[in-house]
């Protein structure tokens, strides 16, 4: 059996506008962000789900609360990676090329290994997944967790997130979850804030 796992990662945040690493630490969303978790809504709005859920952060809560008006489960485990010491500093600071190059950059400064994030992550989505009558579900999540879980499932996605430094905030990934195989499939991603911004 096939379902289907929407999931989006949250709006802009003042963190993200002046460019300072978020992980575990948190910022509320701006302007920009709530226009763009108005877009996704938008363009969520045909669909009828029968669960959400996002990470224990403010910003994907607000997030989730502007696209869809329904009660949500907070789940920590779809938390962003934790940066350690470079939890609100300045990005251009970080290690380069942590993703794909060096997934345990962080580990010496505090933060978390990209493997590990990745492993939480499919576990939590695959565990929500299977939840019964879970056939339809929202989940509202982070660039870099997000990134980490389709690199599993869609690798050349990497390709993606590269050219564009990321994934824009509010994208939202179409995935099937095979119920029989456990297995997920990317179907479509797409930035409502192209089409649907107010």
């Amino acid at each position: 059996m096939k379902r289907k796992l929407y999931l989006v990662r949250h709006g802009q945040t003042l963190f993200n506008r002046l460019h300072k690493t978020q992980g575990w630490c948190d910022s509320p969303l701006t302007e920009l962000g709530k226009r763009q978790a108005r877009a996704a809504g938008n363009f969520l709005r045909g669909i009828e789900f029968d669960a959400a859920y996002a990470s224990t952060s403010e910003r994907t809560n607000d997030t989730l609360e502007i696209i869809r008006k329904m009660p949500y489960i907070r789940l920590k485990n779809l938390r962003e990676m934790g940066f350690g010491n470079f939890e609100g500093a300045d990005e251009y600071l970080q290690p380069r090329h942590w993703f794909v190059d060096n997934p345990d950059a962080f580990v010496e400064f505090g933060g978390e290994d990209m493997r590990d994030v990745q492993k939480r992550v499919n576990n939590t989505l695959t565990e929500i997944m299977e939840k019964k009558d879970n056939n339809s579900v929202l989940v509202v999540s982070h660039g870099g967790a997000i990134a980490s879980f389709l690199n599993i499932w869609a690798p050349e996605t990497l390709k993606l997130i590269r050219s564009q430094h990321g994934i824009p905030n509010c994208t939202v990934n179409e995935v099937e979850f095979d119920t029989d195989t456990k297995k997920f499939e990317l179907i479509n991603s797409t930035d409502p804030s192209r089409w649907y911004m107010d």
